[in-house]
């Protein structure tokens, strides 16, 4: 039995047959590199290009912080279901932070599995 944290695929830990996966899996997280502290800013998650069928497509995208200096990590920020035919992978959210941390996006392919993105950010 594996911790469900092995069951996460990555860019660094995609092998096998994953490692063909990795550009059409992976969230694209798209945020400036530092935001002032409690200023909303624009954090754009992306998947694709992907089928969007209901025999293969994204069906969920989750937005977490890992938030430097919080004794329990991460914050779960957004939870997207996603409908097959009906919409695409790409979302948009506007976030407030007060401290540095780290953005994660994790999408869910019927097919593929969990797939994990993710971004640092600075907070001035």
């Amino acid at each position: 039995m594996e911790p469900f944290g092995k069951l996460v695929y990555s860019p660094e830990t995609a092998s096998g047959e994953a490692i063909t996966k990795v550009e059409s899996h992976t969230p694209r997280l798209e945020a400036p590199d530092s935001a002032k502290a409690n200023q909303p800013f624009e954090l754009r998650v992306v998947v694709g290009p992907h089928p969007n069928v209901v025999e293969h497509s994204i069906r969920r995208i989750e937005v977490y912080f890992y938030e430097e200096g919080r004794p329990f990590n991460p914050i779960m920020l957004a939870a997207i279901p996603l409908t097959p035919a009906y919409t695409d992978p790409d979302v948009k959210l506007t976030l407030k932070l007060s401290k540095s941390g780290t953005l994660y996006a994790i999408e869910y392919c019927n097919l593929h599995g969990l797939w994990e993105g993710r971004k640092q950010i600075k907070v001035a």
